[in-house]
């Protein structure tokens, strides 16, 4: 392999690593302390803000006189102006002034709306690029601390028996590995879920204190069923609902049942997802209360785009016996409505049109609403139900002290062995030195593009590699200086020690990564924080050790013609 493609590999790797790592560096260096706060906060809470913040700087741009030219940082707003001139055959503006931006929406509330979705799109773009930046653990920032209780009175009453302290302990168990599963496939970084006494689950979840997904997490198969509409009820509804507006919305916004309904029907709400992600309520309809097909019967769920609108779309799968079930219950109800029930909302209905067996495909969820439906299908159902007790934001326990002593760590330590190799091995330090740099920046930005959750252990991690980071370079440095000693040219010198310290450097570091790995595979929270640390410091420092630093080697020898290593104190005639 040439220098010049040895040169090239090394440039597009610093570039893809800048680019990993600028998620990163915006979020901490560019994004300001309140936007990043906001980021955290759940979809209504950035639903008032978005409308409060659009609401004041309408106000704010009423105040300013009509001449004036828009502030820089309202230029989006030019963007649908432009359309709208261009719609009406009018010119656009060369200087867009206060009173040019305001011709150029059709509505007071046209305007309104085109600031609220643009502070909309600031606060979700942060909220959703959360995965492709290093966050800070629960012990360094803070996160949420939920308290849940599993409902084993209820089981006993659904199972019509009383449960054995054998058969409660074997619920808590799997309760508790299902939950650890969904938490860490819908990709929160080193949670820790514990017992506590018979029945509670502590979770602490590092970062984002989102309750809305905190409820994701601990729903159970048995929330999504399918039911028939029942066409007669529903339209006595409607009759009855022009006659009575709203005497079915309850003070706090329950959907009440009307007594006009025949038994064996409920009322339930349609909803659909807006702009911020939260249900709201589009209509109503009447469903026979026994559901057709439980979820129970669900064995798999995946997520697909429809060919045609490109929209989300659920693929269920059914088993054995709830496909014989589905199909007895499409093939006696061929023209009817079947409704999708998510919760106590409906989510999607679809006319039944011929018998379908084991595959079922459903749409009206948003991209989000449809992974996390799958993934807590997959993830198998609760064996008990369960409820949040408590749910609270946490601050750090150990915040900026941890951090900022963490920090000092690992400067003093890097600061330390780029000391201690420029004076042992002088030029030769310098070269492992450099190295030792960009092994830190790609190991930071593989950190950054993984979303890693940076705990006080997971900062012994880098700590540590920093140390072994070189320890490959030591070994490459003490061959070439046998081979150097021994009268061989700085060229052949270099190539030798490199050729002879391979397999030793290999060695040692796969048996480190073997064991990195096995404690990243079975460990959980700080240990596994630690273990994949220390594993992405072992190959990004193999990288910089035998690829750069021969590089830089062989530049020196072959480029600027070095006859002389400076690699040790002793002069060596080479």
């Amino acid at each position: 392999m040439s220098k010049r493609f040895r040169l090239l590999l090394i440039l597009i790797l610093v570039g893809v690593a800048l680019a990993f790592l600028y998620p990163t560096i915006k979020w901490y260096l560019l994004v300001p302390e309140q936007m990043r706060e906001l980021s955290y906060a759940s979809r209504n809470q950035i639903k008032l803000y978005a409308e409060r913040k659009a609401a004041d700087t309408l106000r704010e741009l009423q105040g300013l006189t009509p001449d004036d030219p828009l502030p820089e940082e309202y230029r989006f707003l030019t963007e649908k102006a432009t359309e709208n001139y261009k719609t009406d055959g009018r010119s656009v503006p060369r200087t867009w002034t206060i009173e040019e931006v305001f011709r150029g929406y059709l509505s007071r509330e046209e305007l309104l709306l085109t600031l609220e979705d643009h502070f909309r799109e600031e606060i979700l773009a942060l909220k959703e690029g959360a995965d492709r930046r290093i966050q800070l653990g629960l012990d360094l920032r803070g996160g949420m601390r939920v308290l849940i209780r599993a409902n084993l009175e209820e089981l006993e009453r659904s199972g019509g028996q009383s449960l054995t302290a054998a058969e409660r302990e074997d619920a808590m168990r799997r309760a508790l590995e299902i939950l650890n599963n969904r938490v860490d496939q819908f990709g929160v970084r080193e949670p820790q879920l514990r017992r506590q006494g018979d029945d509670l689950i502590l979770v602490e979840l590092p970062g984002e204190a989102d309750r809305e997904a905190m409820n994701r997490y601990i729903r159970g198969r048995g929330i999504l069923n399918f039911h028939l509409v029942d066409e007669e009820a529903l339209a006595l509804f409607i009759e009855y609902q022009s006659d009575n507006p709203g005497a079915f919305i309850g003070s706090n916004g329950e959907i009440l049942q009307p007594e006009i309904l025949p038994a064996g029907t409920t009322l339930r709400g349609v909803y659909t997802k807006d702009a911020y992600g939260i249900d709201q309520l589009r209509g109503f309809t009447v469903i026979e209360s026994e559901p057709g097909l439980s979820g129970n019967y669900i064995r798999n769920a995946q997520v697909n785009a429809d060919p045609i609108t490109g929209r989300p779309v659920v693929n269920f799968f059914l088993t054995g016996e709830g496909g014989d079930i589905f199909y007895k219950l499409t093939s006696d109800n061929v023209n009817r409505t079947l409704a999708v029930i998510l919760g106590d909302k409906v989510k999607a209905q679809a006319r039944i049109n011929e018998p379908i067996r084991d595959a079922v495909q459903v749409s009206g969820f948003e991209r989000d609403e449809a992974e996390d439906l799958a993934l807590v299908l997959r993830t198998g159902a609760l064996p008990v139900p369960l409820e949040v007790i408590n749910q609270q934001a946490v601050g750090a326990s150990l915040g900026e002290d941890a951090i900022r002593i963490g920090l000092q760590a690992i400067s003093y330590g890097f600061a330390l062995v780029i000391l201690f190799m420029l004076i042992f091995y002088k030029g030769a330090g310098l070269i492992a030195d450099l190295a030792l740099v960009l092994n830190l920046y790609i190991m930071v930005a593989v950190l950054s593009v993984l979303g890693f959750t940076l705990t006080l252990p997971s900062i012994a991690g880098v700590i540590l590699t920093i140390g072994m980071a070189v320890d490959a370079n030591v070994i490459v440095f003490e061959r070439i200086k046998e081979e150097y000693r021994t009268g061989k040219s700085a060229k052949a010198a270099v190539k030798a020690g490199f050729d002879k310290a391979l397999w030793a450097i290999l060695d040692a570091n796969i048996t480190t990564f073997i064991a990195a790995v096995a404690l990243s595979l079975l460990g959980k929270g700080p240990v596994q924080g630690f273990a994949n640390t220390l594993a992405i410091g072992i190959v990004s420092s193999l990288i910089t050790a035998l690829f750069v630093s021969r590089l830089i080697f062989d530049f020196a020898t072959d480029v600027l013609r070095v006859s002389r290593l400076s690699i040790m104190w002793r002069r060596v005639q080479g």
